[in-house]
């Protein structure tokens, strides 16, 4: 899928669709680019960013594959859509620009890892320090229509991020999927839970973070995991 915004793409893949994400996710996904649901897909978002405005920018569709590698991947959080709202969504679930107020879900998720860490709520909600460290921030969605939740769904983005979960039960182990909320929570049949860790718990949402997303311990008990594992754990 070349970004919608013309950006040159790094290499056609499949039947001439061209992908513009890093090079060891395109690896592993390179079978999900030629099948008729992904050239479907793709000429619907083109179509999308060509005749009205949509979230993310162009540029920044794969941006949580392109800051995460496939082999650096420690953590998984999933959300659903992009923000829609403009100059909130950059391709990471749950993150936001510099700048840009906090949305509740993400109070919520920053207050709960200063309940559980006593780490200072960061002014900014730019998530992009996690993904760096290894932390995977997929949305089930990773486009939508501006000022229209979900205006993406059913399109195929669910099948490819499907896919991209279960390359990552597959093809790695001792990593943690911290599932929030009840459709999220469904992937878990994805996950070879003998080789990773899967937290479950309600939705950071006000609408249901006091019905057990407050005090789930989610954030210590994956760093506690991936010590345990050899592995550094994420600075939240």
């Amino acid at each position: 899928m070349t970004t919608p915004s013309g950006s040159s793409p790094s290499g056609e893949v499949g039947r001439g669709v061209a992908v513009l994400i890093e090079e060891s996710w395109k690896h592993q996904l390179s079978f999900e680019f030629e099948k008729p649901y992904f050239r479907s897909l793709t000429e619907f978002v083109r179509e999308e960013y060509r005749n009205g405005q949509c979230f993310p920018p162009g540029r920044l569709i794969f941006n949580a594959f392109d800051t995460t590698p496939f082999d650096d991947v420690k953590v998984v959080i999933l959300g659903q859509d992009p923000y829609h709202d403009v100059g909130q969504a950059h391709g990471l679930c749950f993150s936001v620009m510099d700048g840009v107020k906090h949305p509740p879900s993400l109070r919520n998720i920053l207050q709960e890892i200063h309940e559980e860490t006593g780490a200072p709520i960061p002014e900014s909600g730019n998530l992009t320090r996690w993904a760096r460290q290894g932390v995977f921030l997929l949305n089930t969605c990773l486009t939508v229509r501006a000022h229209q939740a979900f205006s993406h769904s059913g399109k195929g983005w669910e099948t490819f991020t499907d896919a991209v979960i279960q390359r990552l039960s597959e093809g790695r182990e001792g990593l943690v999927f911290l599932l929030w909320g009840g459709p999220a929570g469904k992937k878990e049949a994805l996950i070879d839970k003998t080789k990773h860790l899967v937290l479950k718990s309600a939705h950071p949402s006000p609408l249901s973070a006091y019905r057990g997303f407050f005090h789930n311990n989610h954030f210590n008990m994956c760093n506690q995991y991936l010590t345990e594992h050899g592995k550094q754990p994420i600075v939240w």
